[in-house]
């Protein structure tokens, strides 16, 4: 028999509280201190926890794209084709920088689906039309 668990990613910042206000705003999700370590913030929406904050005073930005182009962890966050510009301008209201903003042609204006952005602590995360996952 195998274990019951579950996974949420968790985002490191030296200031965990207004972050996990971007994303839960972001999500249209709620923030909540977590049942366990004092220093998680856990980003909760409907159908549960899809995002944790932790409080680490050594972290240390990171860089995107890496000088090798490997690419690192990231958040993807899935919306509806039809609403990916209205979900770019509330990330970008929040407090996000656009990254890399590529003209690969998967639209008829020549922008790419997948826009890339920074959040406030400089992690880096994806809005992507719903179908568009990566395989």
């Amino acid at each position: 028999m195998t274990a019951t668990k579950t996974a949420v990613l968790v985002l490191d910042s030296t200031d965990p509280e207004p972050l996990a206000r971007f994303y839960a705003e972001l999500l249209g999700a709620t923030v909540e201190p977590s049942s366990g370590p004092p220093d998680l913030l856990l980003i909760s929406g409907a159908d549960g926890v899809v995002l944790g904050v932790h409080h680490d005073s050594g972290h240390v930005l990171p860089s995107w794209p890496r000088p090798d182009d490997s690419q690192q962890s990231h958040v993807w966050i899935v919306v509806a084709p039809e609403a990916l510009d209205e979900a770019e301008r509330d990330a970008i209201s929040l407090g996000a920088r656009p990254l890399d903003a590529e003209r690969n042609g998967t639209r008829t204006d020549r922008r790419t689906d997948a826009r890339r952005f920074m959040d406030p602590a400089g992690h880096t995360f994806v809005l992507a039309p719903a179908g568009g996952l990566p395989t």
